[in-house]
């Protein structure tokens, strides 16, 4: 939803209704994720995409629909090999999709999910998209870590909805949930989607060099905040990183010894380090490897790497820690320039995060999406 949400929010505010199509579940090589959204507008004009092409024009018809009639859908979309002309996914996945109307009268909530989204507060919101009676489908609960809003229409319902959207939002998973008539985890015939909103995960790039900035762009490119670190303020300005978020002049270790104390980074975290100076390199590497993040790379040649590693090891960093450092840096893309060296540590990032292996599709078998 993030991406459209600006459009979405634009037009509540205005007291617009807008038909909203949202993936909810897939399988198979399906070509979003759950959470992706279309939205249609009574002009007719759309935002989002639910299947990059596939099923949009169905799902527009949906929306329209219930624009019109206010009845939410929940609709199947897959490939039929015995109908080549049913509405369908050509690459073999199946999505659901759920169609519902959005106002300010079907989410009141709706700012308030808002504000949290844009202040970067951890929030979810509910929606029941399959209920034994028809007037519940499409009630909503938004849920923050301490408090919650809005209903799904029965008090047992909401109270273990609460719970279980508050187990998802900290793992950061979007997903649907099956309960049964009162609320049973363990039971059926209730579904519930549970949209996940966490702060965008961080890049650190620890020093100011013209790579650094290619990082920067593509990482911003990719929904990171981004941080640029380097203690040489004539390097570490602004102007010379502008898609960077923030620009700190501070020692790399320094920095990131503080954001870890101030729980400011997590397993989703990326560290880059490119100074190619072991004063700076090393400390901030002995910081990084045991602080459980996501990703952590460090640039170099193979001497530079294995030098790094005999500097880490008198540092007293152990085997398993260093295990986790990724250098030399990014996948073997060929890359020369600072924007293909940065396409490369992107490649990696999303590997290691997405479980892929980095090798050519062609040369692969089986499923293109994990």
């Amino acid at each position: 939803m993030r991406d459209v949400l600006d459009d979405l929010y634009d037009r509540w505010r205005r007291g617009e209704a807008v038909g909203v199509g949202t993936v909810v579940a897939t399988s198979a090589s399906a070509p979003r994720p759950p959470g992706a959204t279309m939205v249609v507008a009574a002009d007719g004009t759309t935002s989002g995409s639910v299947s990059g092409g596939c099923v949009e024009g169905a799902v527009y018809d949906l929306a329209r629909q219930t624009l019109d009639d206010g009845i939410p859908v929940l609709q199947r979309y897959g490939f039929s090999a015995d109908n080549v002309f049913a509405i369908g996914l050509t690459c073999g996945g199946i999505i659901d999709v759920f169609v519902s109307r959005l106002s300010q009268a079907d989410l009141p909530e709706f700012a308030d999910l808002v504000a949290a989204i844009r202040a970067d507060v951890p929030v979810a919101l509910a929606s029941v998209i399959e209920h034994p009676d028809p007037a519940r489908v499409g009630g909503h609960r938004v849920v923050w870590n301490e408090r919650a809003s809005g209903s799904l229409g029965d008090p047992s319902l909401d109270e273990v909805v609460t719970d279980d959207a508050r187990g998802m939002l900290a793992l950061g998973r979007t997903s649907t949930l099956r309960y049964g008539p009162g609320g049973q985890r363990l039971g059926d015939g209730i579904v519930v989607f549970v949209s996940t909103f966490r702060p965008p995960p961080r890049m650190l790039v620890f020093g100011a060099i013209d790579f650094a900035r290619a990082a920067a762009d593509i990482a911003s490119f990719l929904g990171y905040r981004v941080t640029v670190c380097d203690a040489r303020a004539v390097f570490a300005t602004s102007a010379r990183f502008p898609r960077a978020d923030e620009v700190v002049v501070d020692w790399p270790h320094r920095y990131l010894a503080a954001e870890v104390a101030a729980g400011r980074v997590d397993e989703r975290t990326a560290v880059v380090v490119l100074t190619h100076d072991p004063k700076f390199d090393v400390p901030v590497l002995e910081v990084a490897l045991r602080a459980k993040l996501g990703y952590v790379g460090a640039m170099g040649s193979r001497r530079t790497h294995e030098d790094r590693l005999a500097r880490l090891r008198e540092a007293g960093v152990t085997d398993d820690e260093l295990a986790v450092l990724s250098s030399p840096i990014g996948l073997d893309l060929g890359a020369r320039t600072p924007e293909e060296t940065a396409v490369s540590i992107a490649a990696e990032i999303i590997a290691a995060h997405r479980g892929g292996d980095g090798r050519r599709l062609i040369d692969a078998d089986g499923p293109i999406h994990h």
